[in-house]
């Protein structure tokens, strides 16, 4: 198992109420009981047993297949959820990241987000990964090693902020910040401030907007291989 499989297997373990802790992490990837059971190729009163602590404590056998059956479904949702927490930031304003294994054009991304370049920086480059957060509460609280979680493995990626009011703050965090992504998108954006618009030009890193949600957003850009 990896990092986040052995957490939840250990605080299940550990738990003074483990079927709190499996409906925990269960709600946490968003799964209902019929998902769950029909992984586990289990009747759903079995995991409502196990939820409700009518069964006794399971064992680790037991256990890693409850842990596995939640991040196969997981998985199967999109996977959004568990690559925040593997990104090391399981934080309410990382909504998901991911990295690609070659280079995939920012333009083709911009097309398949119904995007529109907001400046006049040259979007004709390359990404090799993106990073969907909240722009306010990253802004407020990330620290800087948290900030830097952003750019996953590679700088090369783009950068899409929600909850955008003036659409001044993301460009300032991006023009004082050593590292620059290869562009930034505001998703469903209230204004386009013209001092981002400004900072896009001169870092020369591109500003796109896009009324996709960030649901719709991570769907696409999850399934670009």
């Amino acid at each position: 198992m990896r990092d986040i499989e052995e957490k939840i297997a250990g605080e299940i373990a550990l738990s003074e109420d483990f079927g709190k802790t499996i409906e925990k992490w269960r709600r946490e990837f968003m799964i209902t009981k019929s998902e769950l059971a029909r992984k586990m190729n289990v009747p759903v009163s079995m995991i409502k047993d196990y939820e409700s602590s009518r069964r006794k404590s399971p064992g680790i056998a037991t256990i890693k297949k409850f842990v596995m059956a939640m991040v196969e479904v997981e998985t199967d949702h999109g996977g959004a959820i568990l690559r925040r927490y593997r990104a090391g930031v399981p934080h309410d304003a990382l909504i998901d990241i991911g990295d690609y294994t070659r280079d995939v054009n920012l333009r083709t991304v911009i097309q398949k987000i119904a995007g529109r370049s907001e400046s006049e920086a040259n979007t004709d480059r390359y990404i090799r990964g993106y990073t969907i957060v909240n722009g306010i509460k990253a802004i407020l609280t990330f620290s800087y090693s948290e900030y830097n979680v952003l750019y996953g493995w590679s700088s090369q990626r783009i950068i899409f902020f929600t909850d955008v009011k003036m659409g001044r703050s993301p460009m300032i965090a991006i023009r004082v910040h050593p590292l620059k992504p290869a562009a930034v998108v505001y998703i469903k954006a209230d204004r386009v401030d013209e001092l981002a618009v400004r900072l896009s030009n001169i870092e020369n890193v591109p500003l796109i907007t896009t009324e996709l949600d960030e649901y719709e957003i991570a769907k696409i850009m999850s399934s670009i291989k």
